[in-house]
């Protein structure tokens, strides 16, 4: 019987172990769910954060490489610079339009609260803050209409607008909201047509304003990248191209860093 007994007792602990064993098997699947989730956003959003800065960044590059074309054509009858210099671009003057602290905050906030502008960096935010300036319009006016050449990226400070895509409203608009910026950020015409259902304020800042402030972070952060490389002994023999790449991986880490530190 003691046997008995004890095979009983052993049974027992092994059914409690096994259940102990599911218990953690299932609370480790949900962990890993729940990390897969976090890993899927962030990837959404950083999906977004590319869609913001890569476009521009790579406007400036095919601008420079043909402007350097052109400047080597022309190079034997005019000694006049036509090449965009990218490390001028840490040197540009942006224009400065003064505002009351109620509205930089509206500005800031519209931007936070827009899709694909919230995961800019706080510095790139202030600039565009900084640089916008007033735009009015009466009632009835059209701002924005649908498939016309996009240069100005708006937030709305006081008034309602309406929007419209092939004549079918899609919704209406009031203060502290972010429009036009699709046609900034991806070069594409307008996808909506929005128009003023009363007086509306609004800051505006143009495509040029906007890509420069995009591009002079990434390059100013890239050379940031680069003399950090240059300064480890260990790649001192690497070439430039490849010291490139690495400063590229840096700084898809650093954004993953950023968007996982506003997860927090």
């Amino acid at each position: 019987m003691g046997t008995l007994r004890d095979l009983q007792y052993a049974l027992q602990e092994k059914i409690e172990e096994l259940r102990q064993r599911d218990a953690l098997i299932d609370e480790l699947e949900l962990e890993l769910d729940q990390k897969d989730e976090l890993i899927q956003k962030l990837q959404n959003e950083l999906d977004k954060y590319r869609s913001v800065v890569k476009p521009a960044t790579q406007q400036v590059v095919k601008q420079t490489e043909l402007h350097e074309h052109q400047r080597t054509k022309r190079q034997a009858i005019s000694a006049e610079p036509t090449a965009i210099d990218i490390q001028d671009l840490s040197h540009v003057r942006l224009p400065f339009y003064p505002k009351s602290p109620q509205s930089k905050d509206l500005i800031k906030e519209a931007i936070l609260d827009n899709d694909f502008m919230k995961n800019l960096e706080l510095s790139q935010i202030q600039e565009i803050v900084d640089c916008m300036y007033p735009v009015e319009y009466g009632k009835d006016s059209c701002i924005i209409k649908e498939g016309d050449v996009g240069s100005l990226v708006y937030v709305m400070e006081d008034g309602r607008v309406e929007v419209t895509k092939e004549s079918v409203k899609l919704c209406t608009m009031g203060p502290g909201k972010v429009f036009g910026e699709l046609a900034i950020l991806y070069n594409c015409t307008r996808t909506a047509t929005i128009k003023t259902l009363t007086n509306v304020k609004l800051w505006a800042i143009d495509r040029q304003c906007f890509q420069t402030i995009m591009m002079r972070t990434g390059l100013i952060k890239h050379t940031e990248y680069m003399e950090f490389l240059k300064s480890v002994p260990t790649f001192h023999e690497l070439p430039e191209e490849i010291l490139s790449k690495l400063a590229d991986v840096l700084e898809e880490l650093g954004m993953i860093f950023s968007l996982c530190w506003r997860q927090v």
